[in-house]
């Protein structure tokens, strides 16, 4: 946390002293997007863009010159996934599912391939990279009986008890943003961006399965209740002996959309490419 304090302090130190020197105004701009987001972990391992979902939010660039941004945006979206999407006979046995919102927010920085300036006559158009660093919060629900609980809470690995070495996880985590998009001018202020971004995590429980066994039944239902005992092993089969999640691997979840971002002063008399 204080690692992320520093670097976005950082950020916002470098574009008030590139601000005092050139025209602010003209190097901002607002935008907004919208798209889809999924999840890759224990509950999908492999299929990309299952179960996409909505995803939208906002970014502010600083444009340094025409070859380097930085950049701060938040996002917002919906994860889920579920066993019953498996063709793997041991997952679709598992029985687990899972939903959870996530709130999202990045700064780092971008850079073109090409340079770029919004209503520039010749650099209007140019592919980039970028790569932030983030904290985003999550609150993984699964439904049970036709009712939703929040599964954080519950422990349903022992957290928190002597059947587990695990503390409760925080929903509040931190991420890493990086990715790759296109820009195009369209208008003097205005552009469209396509962007599609990975966001490693340092969490193994956005979708609340991490360890690789199930706890007892008789021993969790005892110390946090049967409801808890019931929703930590769903499986058919009702076996101790099952895997019920992979330790050894993180969360990680995608962001990807079309984005229309609007410059906030005239063009850049100064450009430099």
């Amino acid at each position: 946390m204080k690692f992320f304090l520093v670097f976005i302090s950082s950020i916002l130190t470098c574009s008030v002293s590139f601000s005092q020197r050139q025209n602010a105004r003209s190097k901002s701009e607002l935008g907004a997007f919208v798209g889809g987001a999924y999840y890759i972990g224990d509950l999908n391992e492999l299929n990309h863009f299952q179960n996409t979902n909505l995803a939208y939010g906002g970014i502010f660039r600083f444009n340094v010159h025409s070859r380097m941004s930085l950049r701060a945006n938040f996002s917002y979206g919906n994860l889920e996934a579920s066993d019953q999407d498996a063709t793997n006979p041991v997952m679709a046995n598992r029985n687990l599912s899972f939903k959870t919102d996530f709130y999202e927010f990045g700064a780092g920085v971008e850079f073109n391939y090409l340079p770029y300036q919004t209503g520039h006559s010749r650099h209007r158009i140019s592919p980039y990279v970028f790569v932030e660093l983030g904290l985003f919060r999550i609150n993984p629900k699964t439904e049970y009986n036709g009712e939703w609980y929040e599964l954080q809470p519950l422990g349903t690995e022992g957290q928190g008890t002597d059947l587990s070495k695990e503390g409760f996880y925080s929903r509040t985590q931190l991420c890493v943003p990086a990715g790759l998009g296109l820009k195009v001018s369209i208008a003097r202020n205005l552009a469209i961006n396509i962007e599609f971004g990975v966001r490693k995590t340092f969490t193994d429980y956005i979708d609340d399965v991490h360890s690789s066994r199930y706890i007892d039944r008789e021993s969790l239902s005892e110390i946090n209740g049967p409801l808890v005992a019931d929703l930590s092993n769903r499986s058919l089969d009702q076996s101790p002996y099952g895997r019920r999640g992979n330790p050894a691997t993180k969360d990680w979840y995608f962001v990807f959309g079309g984005m229309l971002t609007y410059r906030l002063g005239p063009p850049d008399k100064c450009f430099n490419h």
